[in-house]
């Protein structure tokens, strides 16, 4: 059983509204409702086997990429995960560490079913390595295909819990991006300028360190003393900051195209929007060929 880090799929819920409307259909068959029903299976099956070619195409035409390498944008990535520095993220339920998880929690009901009284999911970051170095991975946004699934009762209480751990094979599809030198964006003259009015806004300290013959005021060539000074001082900052270890990181893209992180295999994940795209596919051919059949006789 897989789980979704987001709350609504559209990959359930377009099957689900097009049950419904076959339902619909049939519980009030005169043309109304049988038009309502073909014009909900017609747009939903669209939209559905275009959304499931899309995402199809992207796994299967994004390389795979090596962290150390990967080009900046979209970008596919496979490695093994591995929690960030410091304290561990633990599961709720157990306590155990865990790199991701989501709680369902739900209660007995008098009558024997059970109801969810609450959802948790964890939005901590975690590390992806690939051998060629290590990548953060932000999963807020993501779709999370995630098989490890661990159920636990206490009394009336039922936790389902999905999660991902230390050396879980991932798979992850997003938006690559590597700060740190590479990426530095680090404007020599704003800070320049910046720099000199913070000191011309304290007038006594500046006076303290250029005030050269201490006469109470800053003439031309002190202020240009002072003005080598804090270029010496920009340059410094500059160098610290192009010397900054690079962190790559992945995260949603901006363009809304499709965030993935999965402990399975990618050519499967394929596979299942392939089929998921044929069964929409399906469903518009057969409403299409029922509304012309209606058409014909009549119904319609």
């Amino acid at each position: 059983m897989l789980v979704h880090l987001r709350p609504v799929r559209l990959d359930v819920a377009l099957p689900a509204i097009q049950l419904c409307a076959v339902l619909l259909a049939l519980r009030f068959g005169e043309r109304p409702g049988t038009i309502t029903a073909l014009l909900l299976l017609l747009a939903t099956s669209l939209l559905g086997w275009m959304r499931a070619i899309r995402h199809a195409r992207l796994i299967s035409d994004t390389p795979t990429a090596r962290i150390a390498s990967a080009a900046q944008g979209y970008t596919e990535l496979q490695g093994r995960g591995q929690p960030l520095d410091g304290t561990p993220l633990l599961s709720p339920v157990n306590g155990l560490p865990v790199l991701w998880y989501r709680l369902v929690t739900e209660r007995r009901q008098s009558d024997g079913k059970w109801r969810v009284v609450s959802t948790d999911t964890s939005d901590a970051s975690f590390l992806l390595y690939d051998g060629s170095g290590q990548c953060v991975i932000d999963p807020d946004g993501a779709e999370m295909l995630v098989r490890r699934h661990d159920v636990i009762r206490r009394d009336d209480l039922r936790y389902r819990q999905w999660s991902l751990i230390r050396h879980d094979r991932l798979y992850v599809l997003g938006d690559f991006a590597t700060l740190g030198s590479v990426d530095a964006d680090f404007d020599f003259a704003t800070q320049f300028r910046e720099l000199l009015a913070q000191w011309k806004a304290d007038h006594p300290a500046l006076l303290a360190r250029f005030d050269l013959d201490g006469d109470g005021q800053i003439d031309l060539r002190e202020w240009e003393l002072a003005r080598a000074q804090a270029k010496r001082e920009v340059r410094r900052l500059q160098a610290e900051v192009l010397a900054a270890p690079e962190l790559h990181v992945m995260r949603q893209p901006a363009d809304r195209r499709l965030y993935l992180i999965s402990d399975r295999d990618p050519e499967q994940i394929g596979r299942n929007y392939r089929w998921l795209a044929v069964f929409h596919a399906c469903v518009f051919l057969c409403a299409a060929a029922s509304g012309a059949w209606f058409m014909q006789i009549g119904l319609i």
